[in-house]
């Protein structure tokens, strides 16, 4: 199933993933290296360690890869005024006054105001202009937003 993702999404995933197969690499490699030195591997925390890393480093490859094969990034559509995947939303709830942008499902981070197209919120918002007025069903009831500006 495709991945949808904005073009910083994208470019996260491939600078994570160009990391972990150099830098990452050859540190748990060098820990590797170093704990074989000290001698007998049987009862060697430091390479049992090492090599846990080299699992997870090698885990998280894997699926980085697999993500980005099958990733599809979000195209802009610059002559619509609606919200779209990557959009940037300042939304007014009972007079305070949020931003929220538009991501893809993998790319989601709250604390920065950054919610996935498949929200109950994002999905409120997608393809909606400045000025609509949405509802969005919470489990405290429903909440009113007003849209102040897309970007």
């Amino acid at each position: 199933m495709a991945k949808i993702l904005t073009k910083d999404g994208l470019k996260k995933l491939q600078d994570e993933l160009e990391e972990r197969r150099s830098a990452v690499r050859q540190k748990i490699a060098l820990a590797i290296k170093e704990a074989k030195e000290q001698g007998d591997l049987s009862e060697n925390a430091e390479y049992s360690e090492a090599k846990r890393e080299q699992n997870e480093n090698e885990s998280r490859i894997a699926e980085l890869e697999a993500s980005l094969k099958e990733a599809v990034v979000a195209r802009h559509n610059h002559k619509s005024s609606g919200v779209q995947i990557g959009s940037t939303v300042k939304a007014r709830l009972r007079g305070r006054e949020m931003t929220f942008t538009i991501v893809g499902s993998n790319e989601v981070d709250p604390s920065a105001g950054k919610i996935s197209h498949e929200s109950p919120l994002g999905k409120a918002f997608l393809n909606k202009e400045k000025g609509a007025r949405i509802a969005v069903e919470t489990p405290a009831g429903s909440m009113e937003y007003d849209i102040v500006e897309v970007e």
